[in-house]
């Protein structure tokens, strides 16, 4: 009954934003452990003195491609929706530059 009643609400949802919330969730999920490999791939060049160029575009990409599917087939979209969004992904971007930095830190005092 309560799974009914939550998924006509985000069907109602989808109707007025052209944005399927399962489609959306299977992104956001999905993209979990590629950017955890991301990141790890960032780690891995910093260490080594590589470019981190490459890993960080795809950290960023996989960090913000359930919102960038919002953007691209969302329709109609309230303006705060926008704003939260970047919230989220600043403070993503803040968290992961801190998880990468406190990361070397810890190998350095090792």
């Amino acid at each position: 009954m309560e799974f009914e009643f939550v998924h006509e609400y985000l069907m109602g949802l989808s109707a007025n934003y052209n944005v399927n919330p399962y489609i959306f969730a299977g992104i956001y999920v999905g993209a979990i452990p590629f950017f955890t490999l991301s990141v790890a791939w960032i780690i891995r060049n910093k260490r080594s003195g590589r470019s981190i160029t490459w890993p960080v575009i795809s950290t960023g990409f996989f960090l913000s491609s359930a919102y960038l599917y919002l953007m691209i087939a969302g329709e109609n979209v309230p303006l705060w929706v926008y704003v939260l969004i970047i919230a989220l992904l600043g403070y993503g971007m803040y968290s992961t530059f801190n998880k990468i930095r406190n990361t070397q830190k810890a190998k350095v005092t090792e």
